[in-house]
């Protein structure tokens, strides 16, 4: 179980008084009227988010997992991007959270997404990085020397690509949005659901095989 502090306020009170049905056509997330709570997925785990109560519960024990480790980003992420989300659908069309317009964050100080140490891990492990994504529900994808589409949320994909290292480069990792992100979220939520998306493979326990 989640409780939000008092940061979060604003969040949850936009949330309390939007339309859900409005909600639920945008974000693709569905409302039980029943207890008041939107019902979505989240890395294919589901989750519960509760106006009323100003709070988030994982329904499955690998749900629950992914709350207490990254719970911070979590909270912002689901919650603004069912405020904010769109009705325009993903297209495929990748591109650097830098080339975004205000992009240039994500090359500076605390907002520096940790890629080298992601890359690092996993240097000689592609099967490794792989089974991390795979208990993300992540999908394998044809870029790099091995990639993931991952989906933090519904409309939001965020595709993690690795280089492996060799006898003349290190190894190499990068995240890449899909183009219509900024249609969903603003940058410092996107932030937070790339830090989400990442997060998880540096505390994987993985076993390091080729």
């Amino acid at each position: 179980m989640k409780i939000v502090d008092t940061g979060e306020n604003k969040v949850w009170r936009i949330l309390a008084a939007s339309d859900p049905r409005q909600i639920c056509e945008r974000a693709g997330a569905v409302f039980d009227p029943a207890v008041g709570a939107y019902r979505m997925l989240s890395f294919g785990r589901p989750f519960s988010i509760h106006p009323g109560e100003r709070r988030i519960l994982a329904n499955d024990p690998q749900g629950e997992n992914l709350l207490k480790r990254d719970d911070y980003f979590f909270t912002f992420s689901l919650l603004w991007y069912l405020v904010k989300a769109s009705t325009v659908r993903p297209t495929g069309a990748l591109v650097r959270p830098a080339d975004l317009p205000g992009g240039e964050i994500f090359l500076k100080g605390t907002h520096i997404l940790p890629l080298d140490a992601l890359a690092a891990k996993y240097a000689t492990c592609p099967r490794a990085f792989r089974s991390a994504g795979a208990a993300l529900g992540g999908r394998v994808v044809a870029y790099g020397d091995t990639a993931l589409e991952l989906l933090p949320l519904p409309k939001v994909p965020t595709t993690l690509i690795l280089w492996t290292e060799d006898d003349e480069f290190p190894a190499r990792a990068n995240l890449l949005f899909d183009a219509t992100c900024t249609m969903h979220l603003p940058l410092d939520i996107l932030w937070s659901v790339a830090m989400m998306s990442v997060l998880p493979f540096l505390e994987h326990t993985a076993f390091c095989y080729p």
